[in-house]
């Protein structure tokens, strides 16, 4: 008989013995999405640096306002998150970037290449900005936040577009040195009707 592989290299706690707020945090996730997302578990072992985690993630990806949609926010993980050979936040991101804007091929095209992706050309720059900030930060100069603003972008939204870019830079090398493995669930979901239920 095989066993599935770990989730995470490290230990993963039970959720009955995590600190209340974690646990509660964790049964909202599962309620909503049916299921509960590996990278809650494994980030459970070091429940302090947890809380930090998932207080920067909410302030970028929950925050009212911004020029921003939900799923532009997406595409900036996914692409950077491609970049930066992260399997789990490609595959989870992935399945929430198609959710978000309803269209089964956008994840994979954007992981890959998002300049060959069937999007607009203000996203095209959001990305462009993304993956220079996520590959080559040092060369960031004043021309890239004007290209930004001939899409429409403010300065603040630049600063929210790279600040996505660096923390799933933080996601992502964390996710690869714990051998994070992504839910079987995330796969299928944006690409096929969910089962009704």
């Amino acid at each position: 008989m095989s066993s599935s592989p770990p989730i995470s290299r490290y230990p993963v706690p039970a959720l009955a013995d995590l600190p209340e707020d974690l646990r509660q945090r964790i049964l909202e996730v599962q309620d909503k999405a049916g299921f509960v997302p590996n990278v809650f578990l494994a980030l459970a072992h070091r429940p302090a640096e947890m809380r930090a985690f998932l207080a920067y993630h909410d302030a970028l990806l929950l925050k009212e306002g911004g020029g921003l949609t939900k799923g532009e926010r997406e595409m900036i993980i996914v692409a950077t998150s491609g970049a930066n050979h992260c399997l789990y936040c490609v595959v989870a991101h992935g399945a929430i970037l198609r959710v978000y804007e309803k269209k089964p091929l956008l994840a994979d095209q954007i992981a890959v290449n998002h300049r060959k992706a069937d999007i607009t050309p203000r996203q095209r720059a959001m990305l462009d900005f993304a993956m220079k900030v996520c590959l080559r930060a040092d060369e960031i100069e004043e021309s890239d936040y004007e290209g930004l603003r001939l899409h429409g972008f403010s300065d603040e939204d630049a600063w929210d577009i790279g600040a996505i870019s660096a923390f799933f830079g933080l996601s992502n090398r964390m996710a690869n040195l714990i051998g994070l493995r992504p839910n079987d669930e995330f796969y299928l979901m944006g690409r096929v009707p969910r089962a009704k239920g």
